[in-house]
């Protein structure tokens, strides 16, 4: 190592350990330890151009030791990628560009929203799998048009979580070859050594999933690291996984290859020790000027390249008109703005059908509309009804395939497609059954966090999943999603509304989508397109302009309150019923339309839904009632279930006449 590589390395870890230390907070350990991976692979392998954050053929990165957030803001300012040292000195603190960890869309250059353990690995799984599809579609011989690596950098704890493995053992089984894992292995966790919870032999494990593994005994060796990167990159067959040796907090006399060194600033005492032990002697957030022109000179290399790929791009568009037109199709967010006006696909059913099979048939109308979308489910397709027919299945064999086999991953699965939304040119969805959204919900959350279009398509929402029995049933996960920022739930009632759910999930690229849909069938209703989109609306409404009472529902449970209104007309009781397919839309619409659904004059209210009443009381006040679930359910056909647990038009009739009294 040259003195200006070692001056250059020790540059991202006393940027680091400043910016903990003057934040009073962070996690300076593996900046410290990885300093020289990160060096080596940003400065040397990793294809990218600061002055184009964005490039589409550049290489990504995720730090999926997302705690480790001071090295990545280190390298994002000594490539120029636009973080000022006023950055770095503003880390942790409120509305800075520099938050504790990485966040995307917030900071040019992060790539992902890390801090989860382990998420970071399932999302660069699935960029590797958007690369590998769009460079099948796309390329042609001489123009790699999509020819890029996706390189995750995470330690210990990431994999000890469950989502590595799973997204480990598919990923080897597509034989991912574009994907490169760095495991910095510095043998520390929080409470100490990892031999307290943590023996195993990870290299074998990884070659049991079909990696590729290499071995940098001296994470200081840049020129090892390098080797070993190359390496990686000659494997066009399996996917690679390097182990490199560090020690946490490395540098720091006291706090080197200690657990303290993990999760807390190093101290002003031990700083300046740091500093003297790696010959820093520069001003506090001051960088040598031999420095900054080290990594401009490396910088350079990337716009070199994205140069030479624009002219190529080019020449490809000229030359293959048809593919550049699909090329473009593949990033119109608008595509499916063409539908709104296809009346075959707002067509109301002929006959009671339900909604996963619903939702099936738009699948399959909108796969030639909107030609990026790809998806899948968790070994329950014929179940979920998630097919695209004729489009084939993306394998090792086969990169063309628009379906998904992700087997019973449901955590990875959803990992797998917040990293297909981030890499940018599919339009993902995927597809479990509803009860097991519990699995799912962790990286739904980092989808609504980031604002990545992804959908979730979740079927046998209810009791009426019937004799499977409790542990099939949901009860409380619509609650659970609804209760999640940034995140659209639906419940249709029927084809309409179903239809309304996949436009929404597919006009909005900036949030994710669940719909919750049913095994049973669902009645033929009065459904109204326009009342769908906005989330909720009059579908049967009282003959008085203010009406005695008000039945909210959705789902199946729609066909059963509009039953009960027509009992409760016959005893001379006018009430209204509203439709609530999505709460999130309905919240967003003026204050002068909710009112005009639910109007705070009207006390007498009751929701129904076979879930849980958490999150219902919002709309029925003080005064109202919920026909819903108060324990889970049982193991019985699905007709008996309702009647078992009230939901029944004698029921809510009943309910809303107590009301009225």
């Amino acid at each position: 190592m040259s003195n200006v590589e070692n001056t250059s390395v020790n540059a991202i870890r006393i940027l680091a350990a400043e910016m903990i230390q003057k934040a009073k907070s962070g996690h300076p350990g593996l900046p410290m330890g990885c300093a020289p991976i990160a060096y080596e692979l940003w400065g040397r392998h990793l294809s990218h151009n600061p002055k184009n954050p964005k490039w589409l053929n550049r290489d990504r990165f995720i730090l999926s030791g997302g705690h480790g957030s001071a090295m990545l803001y280190s390298l994002l300012h000594l490539f120029g990628y636009g973080l000022t040292m006023e950055d770095l000195m503003d880390f942790r603190q409120l509305g800075s560009l520099t938050p504790g960890h990485p966040e995307y869309g917030h900071t040019v250059g992060v790539e992902a929203t890390t801090g989860p353990l382990g998420a970071g690995m399932g999302m660069a799984v699935g960029m590797a799998v958007a690369e590998a599809h769009l460079a099948e579609k796309f390329n042609k011989p001489g123009y790699p048009v999509y020819d890029h690596y996706t390189f995750a950098l995470g330690g210990d704890g990431c994999m000890m979580e469950g989502i590595s493995s799973e997204a480990f053992s598919l990923a080897g089984t597509l034989g991912l070859s574009k994907l490169i894992v760095i495991y910095d292995s510095n043998r520390i966790s929080i409470e100490g050594s990892t031999d307290i919870a943590f023996t195993e032999n990870v290299q074998k494990r990884m070659e049991a999933f079909g990696f590729q593994t290499i071995d940098v005994a001296d994470g200081t060796n840049l020129a090892a690291i390098g080797r070993a990167i190359e390496e990686a990159k000659a494997d066009t067959v399996r996917p690679s996984f390097i182990t490199v040796h560090t020690e946490i907090g490395y540098g720091c006399p006291a706090k080197q290859g200690k657990a303290s060194a993990h999760g807390e600033p190093l101290g002003e005492e031990n700083l300046q020790a740091a500093k003297k032990n790696l010959g820093w002697t520069a001003e506090p957030f001051t960088v040598p000027e031999e420095v900054y022109a080290d990594y401009a000179a490396k910088a350079a290399r990337g716009e070199e390249a994205e140069a030479k790929w624009n002219a190529m791009f080019a020449e490809w568009q000229a030359k293959f008109p048809e593919a550049a037109a699909l090329h473009d199709k593949f990033y119109d967010k608008k595509a499916i703005q063409a539908v709104m006006e296809d009346e075959s696909f707002w067509a109301a059913g002929e006959k009671p059908n339900a909604s996963r099979a619903l939702s099936g048939n738009i699948i399959n109308k909108i796969k030639d509309i909107v030609p990026s979308l790809m998806g899948g489910s968790a070994d329950l397709a014929p179940s979920n009804k998630t097919e695209m027919k004729g489009e084939g299945f993306f394998s090792r064999e086969d990169r063309s395939g628009r379906n998904m086999h992700f087997g019973v991953r449901e955590l990875a699965m959803a990992a797998i497609a917040n990293g297909m939304a981030l890499h940018g040119g599919v339009t993902p969805y995927v597809a479990t059954f509803f009860v097991f959204s519990d699995y799912v919900k962790p990286m739904m959350r980092l989808a609504a966090l980031m604002g990545l279009p992804v959908t979730y398509v979740l079927t046998h929402d209810s009791i009426g999943v019937g004799e499977d029995g409790p542990t099939h049933e949901p009860i409380e996960q619509l609650a659970m999603l609804r209760s999640l920022p940034n995140l659209q739930v639906f419940r249709p009632a029927d084809a309409v509304e179903t239809a309304a759910a996949w436009y929404t999930a597919l006009a909005d690229t900036t949030c994710p989508t669940a719909m919750a849909l049913t095994r049973q069938n669902l009645a033929l209703i009065p459904s109204s397109r326009e009342g769908a989109l906005k989330g909720g609306y009059v579908i049967a409404d009282s003959v008085k302009e203010i009406p005695d009472g008000i039945i909210m529902a959705t789902g199946s449970e729609v066909g059963i309150s509009l039953e009960a209104k027509a009992i409760l007309a016959e005893e001379g009781k006018d009430v209204r019923v509203v439709s609530m397919p999505c709460m999130e839309l309905f919240d967003q619409q003026p204050a002068e339309y909710r009112e005009a659904v639910l109007p705070k004059a009207v006390r007498a209210r009751v929701a129904v839904e076979a879930a849980s009443d958490f999150g219902w009381g919002k709309y029925i006040g003080l005064d109202g009632a919920a026909v819903c679930m108060e324990g889970f359910g049982a193991s019985a056909p699905a007709g008996l279930l309702f009647e078992k647990f009230g939901f029944t038009r004698e029921n809510v009739a009943e309910t809303m006449r107590r009301l009225l009294k």
